[in-house]
Order: structure tokens, then sequence, then C-alpha cells
């Protein structure tokens, strides 16, 4: 059974830093892009950044610059460092697999696997 779990998220002051972890469960992911999302209430889920098993990587442009993708495929886990965030970062964040090589897709519709979610909040 797929799994993925995130943890890491919690509330911050703008200007804060948080780290997402996602770890991932019942089979490898290695060769999968691996990707986050985010979605603020009310709005719609928004694509953040992806990184493909060559270490290609996408961002939003939103977060191009603040935050940093990266994966450690021995332990089927990806990471989302967020630096200098903002209250317009405030949302749940979802990791996500795509199976196609190369693929950063900006779309959800791309991505096979989600998690649960977890929630980040920056107070202003």
């Amino acid at each position: 059974q797929v799994q993925l779990v995130e943890s890491g998220g919690g509330l911050v002051q703008a200007g804060g830093s948080l780290r997402l972890s996602c770890a991932a469960s019942g089979r490898t992911f290695s060769t999968h892009t691996l990707g986050w999302f985010r979605q603020a209430p009310g709005k719609e889920r928004e694509f953040v950044a992806a990184i493909n098993w060559s270490g290609g990587i996408r961002y939003a442009d939103s977060v191009k610059g603040r935050f940093t993708i990266s994966r450690h495929n021995a332990n089927n886990t990806v990471f989302l460092q967020m630096n200098n965030l903002k209250p317009e970062d405030t949302a749940v964040y979802y990791c996500a697999t795509d199976p196609v090589r190369y693929r950063l897709s900006v779309s959800g519709t791309s991505y096979l696997y989600w998690g649960q979610g977890t929630q980040v909040t920056v107070s202003s």
C-alpha cells in the first residue's frame, strides 16, 4: 500500500522558516518526480515545486529564491525548505508523485499518489 506522509508544518511569523518532509512508503519512488502543492482556504490547489529523478527542478514563480526542494532517494523522502515565509504562503501543503521520468509538471492531474497534507500558517 502506497503512503505519503508529510510533516514539518506549523505556525511561524513572517520572515521565518520551516522545513517540510514527505516520507513515501509502499514502493520505491527513485524514478518518480516528487512534487509539492498547496491549497489555501477558498483557493484552488497550486503547484509549488517539483524535482525529477535526475535532479531537475522547477519552482512556481511565487516561491523562487525562497523555497528549496530536495530529495533523498535512499529514504524515499522529499523535502521543502521554506525561507522568508510570507502570510500568503499560508496553506495546506501536499506532496505527490508523478511516475513519468523527467517530467516536471505543474498540473496536479499528472501526479498519481498524494499525501494527506500538513498545515503551514504564517502570521504577519
